[in-house]
């Protein structure tokens, strides 16, 4: 065997030092959040924060309009959104929403020609949605975005698709011949930090409803699921997430225990709105708008892109560095958020109907889809009605599981009015809350609300 020469020797030192580097080249700068020897240390590099600085700038706003004068919805047709608006606040968002979007295609990205009021071009239905998804995020899901909030530059940065959307796709399981099947694992996707990890941490929690699950308590895998399996799904997700976020663990966990919530940073806190906030937007707003857009921007299985961590943070904890752009479009974040539903004594009288549900359950009963089909018939009738949907729950067992199963149960309620016939847009769903009564089965409920 030929020797090695120290040439050689000190050329591969040299690579491997290199390569050692490049995982996060210095200057590192630390902050320590927690006890000593709890590894509890936030990272940040200024050379990347430099870097980055051009992606994360906030553009000047417009100068204010007035607010007085006639509405937008009175003046213009087929003003669906925000026509509580002056013209002049309307005109100025329209303005800022063409620089956010589409500054080299304009209007005409949205518009057909002079008719503002066709809905002829797909964008404009579909910045509709978003509008009102924007709204929604600012005035319910404030858990997470906080008085911060987010505007249509904030995952858009002046494209008219945001840089980081996803797909489902399973070509890696279909193109891989006489191998196998790989279980979803070894695909060196820069989705995981191309570890062996389940390539795609997506379509589990943002796009179903999927469990986090990390320790299990058994030997063998309960009935309910708590296996490897599981737990390798969530650690690609929490690497996504770290990613997206510029941070690394401890930015949220204490090393000493990452299960303990405890022992961990209010960010994990945080994190976990996020998480449910983004699978609320991609079931509700997004992927409902498959059918409006063209084949060709529908992803591999003909879903719709949809959104995930780095949609809006794109390398950073806080998205734009944590300015906010709501200062100057206070339109987008409507007061007092989703309207307070009804107490349970006197829902009756102000719905279309009550969808009851039996304990533990989210699925709609033969004798309770005799009311969800009342409600589609009247609404049916009244074409221009539009609905709100309120998930209750009980107050008795674990109340964070319990406002899931509330929400869970107003997606059904949605899901079966939507097989109905019933159009997305006319459709709300608001926050899930606990009922005034204690366990009975008028707590177990999802309101139909009139809607403005």
């Amino acid at each position: 065997m030929r020797a090695r020469t120290p040439k050689s020797s000190t050329l591969l030192a040299v690579a491997a030092a290199l390569l050692v580097a490049g995982c996060e080249r210095p200057p590192i700068e630390t902050a320590q959040q927690g006890y000593r020897g709890t590894g509890m240390v936030e990272l940040a590099n200024p050379r990347m924060v430099e870097a980055s600085a051009e992606l994360h700038a906030v553009p000047a706003p417009l100068p204010p309009a007035e607010a007085g004068g006639p509405t937008a919805g009175k003046t213009y047709q087929n003003v669906q959104v925000l026509g509580e608006l002056s013209v002049g606040e309307f005109t100025r968002l329209m303005v800022a929403m063409t620089t956010w979007v589409s500054p080299q295609q304009g209007c005409a990205y949205c518009h057909a020609g002079a008719d503002f009021a066709s809905d002829s071009l797909y964008p404009k239905v579909v910045a509709r949605r978003m509008l009102e998804m924007t709204r929604h995020i600012n005035s319910d899901w404030k858990a997470h975005v906080a008085n911060t909030g987010v505007t249509c530059y904030t995952c858009h940065r002046g494209q008219p698709v945001p840089a980081a959307v996803w797909f489902k796709d399973d070509s890696a399981e279909r193109n891989i011949g006489s191998v196998g099947w790989r279980d979803h694992q070894n695909i060196g996707a820069s989705s995981v930090g191309y570890t062996s990890l389940p390539y795609d941490p997506f379509s589990p929690f943002f796009a179903d409803k999927g469990q986090i699950r990390v320790v299990g308590k058994t030997p063998l895998p309960p009935p309910s699921g708590q296996s490897i399996k599981q737990t390798e799904w969530t650690y690609g997700l929490m690497i996504h997430m770290s990613d997206s976020l510029g941070v690394n663990c401890t930015f949220c966990h204490n090393s000493r225990s990452f299960m303990s919530w405890d022992e961990s940073s209010p960010k994990r806190t945080t994190a976990w709105h996020g998480i449910g906030m983004v699978g609320d937007l991609n079931r509700s707003y997004l992927e409902p708008l498959r059918g409006t857009y063209p084949a060709e921007r529908l992803g591999p299985l003909g879903d719709a892109p949809k959104a995930n961590c780095n949609t809006c943070h794109r390398g950073v904890s806080k998205p734009l560095n944590g300015v906010s752009m709501l200062e100057a479009h206070p339109e987008l974040a409507p007061a007092g958020g989703a309207a307070t539903p009804a107490p349970a004594s006197s829902a009756a009288s102000a719905t279309l109907g009550s969808v009851l549900f039996k304990v533990g359950k989210s699925e709609i009963s033969a004798e309770s889809m005799k009311t969800v089909g009342e409600a589609i018939a009247r609404l049916k009738d009244d074409g221009a009605m539009k609905v709100a949907l309120s998930g209750f729950a009980d107050r008795s067992g674990n109340p964070e599981q319990n406002l899931e199963l509330a929400k869970n149960r107003a997606f059904a309620v949605r899901d079966a009015l939507l097989a109905g016939g019933i159009a997305q847009d006319r459709i709300q769903l608001r926050k899930p809350e606990f009922a005034i009564a204690g366990a009975n089965a008028d707590s177990r409920r999802v309101d139909i609300l009139p809607a403005e």
